[in-house]
């Protein structure tokens, strides 16, 4: 496990997930807010920006005034970026300096890099490659307006997100081109990344927003061969050939590109930024025409690949709700077999050594009430306990209850339904369907389903739950009916919300009968439900049973 840093006092590192010349960026937690972030640090002595001091200017006082200029360049540029407000950017939480490091706090995303979606999938599909530069070309017109240039637009600063909607990263070092506002770059350090840096931003470091439009033209050609359009052994020798060598028209190397696609890079990739479209919006006007068609067809689930055509095809279309099936370690259970074998780890997240200590972390987590984190660890920490210690043990329910409980606890009710359906399956197959653990583990499950608007699951597992209870009280087994009346209370208000007001009535009713007599008419539960009947009575008429005006409780004839 990493050794934690809080920077600025609030916010928690976790694990480093990236990192260059400029810096390293971190995951991390919001303490005071409980959610997840990305911390982006930048120190001031950073061996890439130290380099830049030999070229300061004459009369400079040194290393201390550097470190200064460096400190006011960053935030003020970082107040630019975060008044920056599209889908296609990342938002910027907060900035500022902790212990000699500079640091951002950004939006952490879920999503591909789209670097890695390359890497996984080789050449993309036209439409793909197509569809992620118009999104690219969305943004960047938001940020050329400011006028801010991106300046390091390459593959690892693109994320295509589940649901194929791409955003732009790391606008935290990028040039304001107003002249009111001073550039963060250093004489002699040229900031950006070789493979993808204009000529002109490689010979004197001067850009604009044509210098981004020429990086789109490199990631263009990339998603489309696999292949930067310049590659050499060293960086000096890709440098070298951005400046002076043609690049090679894309249909020599893909015979199925468009040849208005072939034309559209190759003006993107001119030498001189007089020859490169004036702006984001003029190539965006030249790809719309290559864009796939808007479907009247609701979008299909996310699938284990992002489609970044997915906006185009489907603009404005709810998130499709993932498949309502049982998960496959359920069915593993259902059917008495051993549980599949855990899902293959992330090559960026190295096995836990000390599964118990972690395990332990977890609970000191929930106890600190840093609940984002306790649902993080414990995902990661699941399916590595199962493969050591299988289905059963007593240290994966453990872990599962807590992870259950905490994503019940935040909302997350349709993460949190599939661990509830495992921990019931379990608990009824170890102690029976009316032990206690297995009737509260089917009890939230119950929740989940009522939560997620699948009512006649949440009916049939309510009312499957109360005849349970009941046959435990007839057995003796318990003393108390409270459980089965909070079941019923919960089936007649699921009567009403589905469109059964009458048995709604008739079933809340029934229980005020029962309950009234054991607390008295002013208990808070006797009142709550005389609430829900008030309000069911907009849908009847004439058939409340009147109210005794000596003690305001309902009055039952004979009774």
């Amino acid at each position: 496990m990493t050794r934690e840093r809080l920077i600025g006092g609030r916010y928690r590192l976790a694990e480093k997930i990236g990192h260059g010349g400029m810096g390293q960026v971190w995951a991390g937690y919001d303490e005071r807010l409980d959610r997840r972030v990305a911390v982006k640090l930048l120190r001031a002595d950073a061996p890439g920006l130290a380099a830049g001091r030999g070229s300061q200017p004459p009369g400079s006082t040194g290393t201390a005034e550097f470190g200064d200029d460096l400190r006011k360049r960053f935030l003020r540029e970082c107040r630019i970026t975060a008044g920056l407000d599209h889908p296609g950017l990342v938002t910027v939480f907060d900035a500022g300096e902790d212990a000699g490091d500079l640091f951002l706090v950004m939006q952490r995303l879920p999503g591909i890099g789209l670097g890695d979606l390359i890497a996984e999938e080789g050449p993309l599909p036209v439409s793909w490659a197509v569809a992620v530069a118009a999104q690219i070309c969305a943004a960047l017109s938001v940020v050329h307006a400011v006028p801010v240039v991106h300046r390091d637009l390459k593959p690892s600063n693109v994320m295509v997100r589940p649901d194929g909607r791409v955003v732009l990263l790391d606008l935290g070092i990028a040039t304001a081109l107003d002249g009111d506002h001073t550039r963060l770059t250093l004489t002699g350090v040229p900031i950006g990344s070789p493979s993808y840096m204009a000529p002109e931003q490689a010979l004197s470091g001067t850009v604009d927003a044509r210098s981004d439009l020429y990086a789109l033209g490199c990631l263009l050609h990339e998603m489309l061969t696999g292949e930067a359009p310049f590659r050499a052994p060293t960086a000096l020798g890709v440098l070298r050939r951005q400046v002076d060598d043609p690049p090679v028209p894309l249909r020599r190397l893909r015979a199925e590109v468009p040849a208005e696609l072939e034309a559209l890079v190759l003006d993107l990739l001119a030498k001189a930024p007089a020859d490169r479209p004036a702006d984001a919006q003029r190539v965006f006007g030249r790809l719309r025409p290559l864009l796939p068609a808007t479907g009247a067809a609701p979008p299909p689930s996310h699938g284990p690949v992002p489609d970044p055509t997915g906006p185009f095809r489907h603009p404005h279309h709810p998130v499709p709700e993932p498949a309502r099936s049982r998960p496959a370690a359920l069915a593993a259970l259902d059917r008495e077999a051993p549980p599949p074998p855990a899902a293959p780890r992330s090559s960026t997240t190295a096995p836990v050594t000390d599964l118990a200590a972690a395990c332990g972390q977890v609970s000191d987590l929930l106890a600190a009430q840093r609940y984002a984190e306790v649902i993080d660890l414990a995902a990661r920490l699941l399916p590595q306990a199962r493969a050591e210690h299988g289905e059963h043990a007593p240290l994966v329910t453990t872990l599962r209850t807590i992870y259950a409980r905490t994503l019940l606890q935040e909302g997350q009710y349709r993460a949190a339904l599939p661990e509830y359906q495992l921990l019931a399956v379990a608990a009824v197959a170890e102690q029976g369907p009316r032990a206690l653990p297995a009737l509260e583990h089917r009890r939230r499950t119950a929740a989940c389903l009522e939560q997620l608007g699948r009512v006649p699951e949440a009916l049939a597992e309510y009312r499957a739950l109360l005849a349970d209870c009941t046959a435990r009280l007839a057995e003796g087994l318990d003393t108390d009916p409270s459980r089965c009346f909070e079941l019923r209370e919960r089936i007649g208000l699921l009567l009403a919300g589905s469109g059964d007001p009458d048995g709604a009535w008739e079933w809340l009713l029934a229980l005020l009968f029962d309950r009234e007599p054991r607390l008295g008419p002013h208990h808070p539960d006797v009142v709550r439900l005389r609430r829900h009947l008030d309000q069911l009575q907009q849908h009847r008429t004439g058939r409340l049973p009147p109210l005794d005006p000596r003690t305001g409780s309902w009055w039952r004839p004979g009774g």
